[in-house]
């Protein structure tokens, strides 16, 4: 399997940028809309971009250190697909070390998802730092 990988850091504390990769109104803020869940083992949660849909459930959660999203249906390959945010601190900000995991071959599609990754990414460091993130379909959204 083939896997992105993005290291980057925010400076909040660690449990400010988990609330935000952790709970709707943070997904929804940085990411794009979702409806409420609860952040445990066996919650899922849909995600929407237009017209793609997804629904993930999250395997794995330790607040404040590490969640992981699981692609369970999809509008697009990535059923099966993994996304997971590791967080600690360092130096005073948050470290977080992104991993997308599901790919079979490092094709377009993986690199289009990377771009994509990064793009969202960044719209979360934003979120958290300044509180103004580029969801998508959100007015600061940039396509």
């Amino acid at each position: 399997m083939k896997a992105i990988h993005h290291l980057f850091h925010i400076q909040k504390p660690v449990a400010d940028v988990f609330r935000a990769i952790s709970s709707q109104e943070g997904i929804s803020s940085w990411y794009t809309r979702t409806d409420h869940f609860e952040a445990v083992v066996g919650a899922t949660f849909p995600l929407h971009f237009g017209e793609l849909a997804f629904t993930f459930e999250i395997t794995e959660c330790i607040e404040n250190q590490r969640i992981t999203w699981k692609c369970i249906e999809a509008t697009m390959p990535l059923v099966g697909h993994s996304m997971t945010y590791a967080l600690d601190e360092n130096d005073g900000k948050t470290r977080v070390r992104f991993t997308h995991v599901g790919f079979t071959e490092a094709d377009d599609f993986m690199a289009n998802m990377n771009f994509s990754s990064a793009k969202y990414l960044e719209s979360l460091r934003q979120y958290c730092q300044t509180g103004n993130g580029e969801a998508f379909g959100s007015e600061r959204y940039r396509s």
